[in-house]
């Protein structure tokens, strides 16, 4: 589906919304920002290089990881980087924010009467800051991090541990989510409906996005 194409969810035909968190509830702003700004300058200042130099070292590190566990692992870059990443995001947490009309949309649904359990791959450390700074864990029934299932989001393994410990109906279950590679992989799974969100970082215009019902935000879909 088009970037200029509309979506409409079938409410009557969901039991259970599956939403992600970052890039789709909460905007990516941050993370891009605590990322390719923030950790850059702060590894720059402990080596003594220039910003600059600092992003062309750490690019790879991260390119080599994408996708895997371990780059949602803020434990694993707190060790690789010698960084106190925690620390670093309690430090900035007035960046973290919802997205547009994101709040409404949660509330919108649990008075329709859904299941809605967010599904992230962000480290537990990483939710805990998020949720003390948004109240976000109090708008859901439930949360799931694929630290806990020690399986990314993009791998089948993380789909059947979901399905094991939040059992859900493939036909009537709606994932939300700004990853391509999410999306691809709960299709796989055999999630009927998934929808893509255009616009994860709202410093940005929507996205074209291809193969994927999409919408620039959740606030669209009530």
């Amino acid at each position: 589906m088009t970037q200029a194409a509309s979506f409409a969810v079938d409410w009557d035909g969901i039991d259970t919304v599956l939403v992600d968190m970052d890039g789709t509830l909460l905007d990516l702003a941050f993370d891009n920002y605590f990322w390719l700004e923030l950790v850059p300058q702060r590894y720059a200042r402990k080596h003594g290089l220039e910003v600059a130099a600092a992003r062309d070292l750490l690019a790879p590190r991260f390119a080599a990881r994408a996708g895997t566990l371990a780059w949602y692992c803020l434990d694993h870059w707190t060790r690789d980087l010698e960084l106190d990443l925690k620390s670093l995001k309690r430090e900035h947490r007035e960046h973290i924010r919802f997205l547009p009309g994101a709040r409404e949309f949660l509330a919108a649904v649990r008075r329709r009467g859904k299941r809605l359990c967010i599904v992230t791959n962000a480290h537990r450390d990483t939710f805990e800051v998020k949720a003390e700074h948004t109240g976000i864990d109090k708008l859901v029934d439930g949360v799931v991090c694929s630290h806990d299932f020690a399986a990314p989001k993009e791998s089948p393994e993380f789909w059947h541990a979901l399905e094991r410990h939040e059992p859900f109906d493939h036909g009537r279950t709606l994932l939300l989510e700004d990853s391509i590679p999410v999306l691809r992989a709960a299709r796989t799974h055999g999630l009927r409906h998934t929808v893509a969100i255009r616009r994860p970082d709202s410093r940005h215009p929507p996205r074209p996005i291809e193969g994927f019902a999409a919408v620039d935000g959740v606030a669209d879909l009530v």
